[in-house]
């Protein structure tokens, strides 16, 4: 290099150095006082008339919640349906749900999180165009919806289902057996909701005569109990917080199938054979017909019954198997013959097929080697699906249309990036949500028939403005190659990076089955932490490895029976493979993860104490035979069968082997998904180990260990660590 091109380069730095001094560094304060929130379409809706939009809004000037009605045409705002400010027996709502006619919403007050998808509250239904409102119960209730006409509302309250007739406003209640922690009508019990993600286990018929429900019997499944300790000066003594958990290799709840009459209240049990799960429930497009889906214990096999409800018969149509475990999904369509639109990983990915009403296939509507990843709906006038998926690679995500064939592929928003897609009711026009790593949410409209943009509603260039005033440096996304795969990678260097000077490495991985890390959109509030973590001098890695999601059905299922075996080879491997790049120093290498991540870095830590110098568990996992059912055997089958795949990977085995390096534990005490049982018994295997590690159990906070300051604690304490010990 000549010394004209030295002064150059000499100049060129300093230039950005300059430039990087005069911006603002991010700080934790900042992040988690929600100075960078992203604006967002809340709720958004289209009307049945397929020209017009709601989104929920709240007004915090004039402090007032809305549903607004806009239109696609002009992308103004024509009406209010609701202003919470209008309705003086309640001065906020917090949720709404219109019913099918449109004519009347349910309104949500006074409503509090039970557990990861389960709320309560008070609820009433308010008829827009007379501003009449009606209380469904004087008491907190569960799920309450609308009948099909509209004229009723069905909903649960202590594990009954009840049914409020909206004209002559008498309440039916429809099953009595009821009681907490042994029988629940018309809800799913705390593994369903969390494994299965749903809570609604009921579901009306089309003409709204009947009600088909799931009952659980949970009397045989062990118990747990969290102690609640309460606000200082507010509770003597703690609580106990008691509820059905199956651990793994315990007794499931007994679920059975049910149709109730809505003017007999007469109910029947239906016969569907064996089965250990009920995953799915919904009615087809026949007045008469209700389909439900039951898997077996190992969840490798899910049948498709089809039930008629008049002569009470139960026939299987269709059976999905798989030599790992079959997916539980939501994109099951009723089409108006009764045939259907569902997903299969038969060929390797996830695709959509048609199938005839008896269960065989009609069409194979997606094929390549790529997945599916959001199925939005049919439209029978022109025969067409509307789908995401990731052809353009497995990082972004695209919304495409094609003929229920398989034939005539359309690209509708394939920006390289994320697009998701809210499409009118008529299929005729969908707004897009865009984001990459280097935009934030922008939401446009299209048509619907080749993608054409017509309008542009919102973006979030504010936020891209005030972030223009921080100092903050590119995620690079690129590949890795790693043990023989090619796996995806972010990274993120300082700002004032120098490829001459050496960096300590931070990773952070989630590493769950069918997980995802590694994508291609805006930045969450950890992308902020690590650019403020990256401008103190770190640089910053996540490798999504063997068992994660969207790169094919062998490279996700490769984990069976041996969770966390292949996960942490790549982890090592990666870390090593980094440990080479000049500017890494390979002395100061640490990971942390939060719940399956936790369970990792506690892992990588203990068995890899040669590369990795520092870890930070969160919530994590130590023993798979402390963690539910349903996930865990979905993956490992039952510790009965697969002992040594639950003990030769649990961070509890490898104590002895912590020989050096940091740990930081941190757990909260009434985490009702990952129980604090598992740091106690990490606690005391390292305690009884003579290891030294430093912990942090936060009062009364659930796996998400947030709420107050309490996310801005956690992140200072970690961040400290990270700067002391790395």
């Amino acid at each position: 290099m000549n010394l004209t091109s030295r002064i150059f380069v000499l100049f060129a730095c300093l230039s950005i150095t300059l430039a990087s001094a005069q911006k603002k560094p991010i700080t934790l304060e900042e992040i988690w006082n929600g100075a960078f929130r992203q604006d967002r379409m809340r709720s958004l809706r289209s009307l049945q008339d397929g020209k017009h939009y709601v989104v929920q809004e709240y007004d915090r000037q004039n402090r007032e919640m809305r549903v607004d009605k806009y239109s696609y045409a002009t992308g103004k705002k024509v009406a209010t349906l609701i202003n919470s400010s209008a309705i003086d027996e309640i001065p906020y709502f917090q949720a709404f749900e219109l019913s099918a006619d449109e004519s009347k919403a349910i309104l949500g007050t006074k409503v509090s999180s039970i557990y990861r998808r389960s709320v309560e509250g008070i609820y009433y239904v308010y008829d827009i165009a007379d501003k009449k409102l009606t209380k469904i119960d004087d008491n907190k209730i569960q799920e309450p919806h609308f009948s099909p006409d509209a004229d009723q509302v069905a909903y649960v309250k202590e594990n009954n289902i009840y049914v409020k007739d909206l004209n002559d406003l008498k309440t039916n209640q429809l099953t009595t057996d009821g009681e907490k922690n042994k029988i629940i009508n018309g809800l799913t019990d705390w593994v369903y909701e969390e494994e299965f993600a749903f809570v609604k286990a009921y579901e009306w018929s089309l003409d709204g005569s009947k009600i088909a429900f799931l009952r659980f019997d949970e009397r045989e499944v062990p118990e747990f109990s969290m102690d609640i300790y309460g606000n200082y000066g507010q509770q003597l003594y703690p609580s106990e917080d008691t509820f059905k958990y199956p651990k793994a290799g315990e007794e499931n709840a007994d679920v059975s199938f049910h149709i109730v009459d809505i003017k007999t209240g007469e109910i029947q049990a239906i016969d569907l054979g064996e089965y250990e799960y009920l995953p799915r429930l919904q009615w087809t497009s026949k007045e008469n017909i209700v389909s439900v889906q039951s898997m077996n214990r190992h969840q490798d096999s899910l049948k498709l019954h089809s039930v008629d409800v008049d002569d009470l018969s139960a026939d299987n149509i269709l059976t999905k198997t798989d030599d790992a475990y079959v997916e539980v999904n939501d994109y099951l369509t009723f089409l108006a013959d009764n045939s259907f639109i569902w997903t299969s990983e038969n060929s390797g990915w996830r695709h959509l097929y048609h199938y005839d009403a008896d269960g065989s296939v009609d069409d194979q509507i997606t094929d390549g080697n790529w997945t599916v990843t959001d199925y939005y709906g049919y439209d029978p006038n022109n025969k067409r699906v509307f789908y995401q998926s990731t052809q353009n690679g497995s990082v972004n995500r695209g919304v495409y249309s094609v003929k229920i064939n398989g034939r005539k592929t359309k690209d509708l928003a394939t920006k390289e990036g994320t697009n998701a897609a809210d499409f009118s009711a008529d299929y005729s026009q969908f707004i897009n949500t865009f984001s990459s790593i280097e935009t934030p949410n922008t939401f446009t409209l299209h048509k619907a028939k080749n993608g054409d943009l017509i309008r542009k509603i919102k973006d979030n260039q504010a936020l891209t403005d005030k972030l223009s005033q921080y100092n903050t440096a590119e995620k690079e996304i690129s590949t890795i190659v790693i043990n023989g795969n090619e796996l995806n990678m972010w990274m993120i260097k300082p700002s004032d990076f120098d490829a001459s000077k050496k960096y300590p490495l931070l990773m952070y991985q989630y590493s769950g089955p069918g997980s995802q890390e590694v994508k291609n959109n805006f930045a969450s509030f950890n992308d902020l932490w690590y650019q403020m973590l990256a401008n103190k001098g770190y640089i910053i890695a996540c490798v999504d490895g063997r068992g994660t999601g969207f790169k094919g059905r062998d490279f996700k299922k490769v984990t069976q029976e041996e969770l966390g075996k292949f996960e942490l080879e790549d982890q090592r491997s990666a870390a090593i493979k980094l440990a080479n790049r000049d500017y890494i120093d390979s002395q100061r290498i640490g990971i942390w993860g939060w719940s399956y991540g936790g369970f990792m870095a506690a892992n990588a830590l203990f068995q890899a104490n040669n590369v990795f110098d520092m870890a930070i568990s969160v919530a994590p996992v130590t023993s798979w035979r402390f963690y539910d059912t349903i996930y865990t055997e979905r993956y490992m089958t039952t510790p009965q069968e697969n002992a040594s795949g639950y003990d030769e990977n649990s961070p509890i085995t490898h104590v002895e082997k912590f020989k050096r390096g940091d740990y930081l534990l941190v757990h909260g005490s009434a985490d009702d998904n990952v129980h604090l049982q598992n740091t106690m018994q990490l606690v005391e295997a390292l305690v009884q180990a003579n290891k030294q590690f430093d912990w942090r159990i936060y009062p009364d906070k659930n796996h998400g260990i947030y709420g107050g300051n309490t996310r801005l604690h956690l992140y200072t304490l970690m961040t400290d660590f990270i700067k002391e010990k790395l």
